[in-house]
């Protein structure tokens, strides 16, 4: 049996926490849809998901951001392995590839994707702003 302050404590905790939930979801869903473009060689509906920013400073002068995504071969996404929000900023983790996200009113935006950890260093990505 626990003790009475065990039980209070516990339901302190909770009733705490219970307003204070992280929508993972929906950065996880972001990032999903964007490979899923990419795969299926949808690169205009892909740069529609990135920031304004990234997708501006990801073609060279002489092409789309259609064309320089297409250009890159991005790898699959995979099923995702973990999301951490941190205010409007996300990143999702996938068996092939991390995803940072920034949430914008209209919803979760790609600011970087083919992206590979390097120990001590920010992460190396393909596309990124």
């Amino acid at each position: 049996m626990r003790s009475p302050f065990a039980v209070a404590a516990l339901g302190l905790a909770l009733a705490l926490t219970a307003g204070c939930g992280v929508d993972t979801a929906s950065p996880a869903r972001a990032a999903a849809r964007f490979h899923t473009a990419v795969a299926a060689h949808q690169e205009a509906a892909a740069c529609a998901l990135l920031t304004p920013t990234t997708a501006e400073k990801l073609p060279d002068p002489d092409e789309t951001c259609a064309q320089a995504l297409a250009a890159l071969k991005l790898g699959p996404g995979g099923r995702v392995t973990g999301v951490e929000v941190w205010g409007d900023d996300a990143v999702v983790r996938m068996a092939g590839d991390t995803v940072f996200l920034h949430r914008f009113s209209g919803g979760w935006r790609v600011t970087a994707a083919g992206c590979e950890p390097r120990r001590d260093l920010p992460y190396d990505c393909e596309v990124e702003d």
